[in-house]
């Protein structure tokens, strides 16, 4: 018999996506501001970017081995909690070397939770035996659309980045509790254990990872710049500029709502060609013009685009019949998760090189390869 559509698992680990993109979407929200405070342009800001990017990268790799020792559920719990606690304390760094290093333990951090929090969606999704797994990245896309308009709320306010990130770091956290208690119970038998835990990625896996790294290279840098793109290169007001990366997430939210049919209807394959072609469509938009409306509209284009293809990515690593789901999504979170936490990072680097316009321009380009691998994929 197949559980109710509302079963406390589903609701608690979409509770977990959602707190995930709530709380990254206000902290990316108030980089500006964070620029300010420490006094670093975009070079700078993408090198302490880059710090989270090589902790959560170290972390990807091993969270399969630790969630086979383990079990996923823990290792969200302590994960999601860890995360969160660390977030107020940017504002209170001493400089720039402090900001780094907590930089790079939130990254260790978030690493483990995008693998756990994954590993159980996936087991969700089996438990239900229909294809759900975009549901869940909804939530997270509901959660950046919150946390960027609460971000924007807050900038109007001119409330202290420390006031802020308490206060919702606070309502995270008391949603967690709540979550703790209904995430599934996973920790398996030590005989069930075959081979080792930690391994590199199959080419299976290398394949649909190359194509979630383009993708997910485009996410990071619409959530980490489109703010910055919308104040400094569309002229945008800073009450106004936030609302890109709302779009974007909305836009998100919405494709990803109807993810799961569309995934039906059309194939695993076609879908993410479709979605290559809107999301290239989209970024074109965004750089030729540079009226802020028209990048809100090319950031929701985008979104639209991106929204499905992460979410087939962890479904069929997740639901790998020769390795365990932590294993795969292990696999491809390391390979996909380069490009969305190397990504926003390097475009700080080349746009403090060049220009933040020129930096997107190479999104653009990795948007033309994710498509032209996504026509030529091939399901292992």
């Amino acid at each position: 018999m197949k559980p109710s559509s509302i079963s406390p698992s589903r609701i608690a680990v979409k509770l977990i996506f959602f707190i995930n993109g709530f709380v990254h979407a206000n902290l990316a929200a108030r980089f500006p501001r964070v620029q300010e405070l420490f006094d670093i342009d975009n070079g700078t800001l993408g090198f302490v970017l880059l710090s989270s990017s090589v902790g959560a990268l170290l972390a990807m790799p091993f969270t399969g081995w630790l969630i086979i020792r383990n079990g996923s559920r823990r290792i969200t719990i302590f994960s999601i909690f860890l995360y969160c606690i660390f977030v107020p304390l940017v504002p209170l760094m001493p400089g720039l070397p402090g900001l780094v290093v907590l930089f790079f333990i939130m990254g260790l951090t978030a690493g483990m939770l995008d693998v756990s929090m994954n590993s159980q969606a996936v087991m969700v999704e089996k438990i239900h035996q229909k294809p759900i797994m975009t549901s869940f990245h909804a939530l997270f896309s509901i959660g950046m659309v919150a946390g960027a308009f609460c971000g924007a709320l807050f900038v109007k306010l001119e409330t202290t980045l420390f006031i802020h990130f308490a206060v919702i770091v606070g309502m995270s956290v008391a949603a967690a509790a709540w979550a703790r208690y209904h995430l599934i119970h996973d920790k398996p038998k030590e005989k069930e254990v075959d081979g080792p835990a930690f391994r590199l990625p199959n080419a299976a896996m290398v394949s649909i990872g190359v194509i979630a790294f383009c993708c997910m290279l485009g996410e990071g840098a619409m959530a980490d710049w489109s703010t910055n793109y919308m104040e400094n290169i569309a002229m945008a007001s800073p009450a106004l500029a936030p609302l890109g990366l709302s779009a974007f997430a909305l836009a998100m939210t919405i494709g990803r709502f109807f993810g799961d049919g569309a995934r039906l209807k059309f194939g695993d394959r076609k879908l993410m060609v479709m979605c290559g072609l809107i999301s290239t469509m989209g970024i074109a938009l965004t750089l030729l013009f540079n009226n802020p409306y028209s990048v809100i509209a090319g950031l929701f284009i985008i979104g639209i685009g991106l929204s499905s293809i992460v979410p087939i990515a962890y479904s069929i690593a997740g639901n790998s019949k020769n390795l365990p789901p932590g294993v795969g999504l292990a696999m491809v979170t390391t390979v996909g998760y380069s490009g969305f936490l190397f990504g926003p990072p390097i475009i700080g680097l080349l746009a403090n090189w060049q220009s933040l316009r020129i930096a997107l321009t190479v999104v653009a380009f990795l948007f033309v390869i994710m498509t032209f691998l996504s026509a030529r994929y091939k399901s292992a």
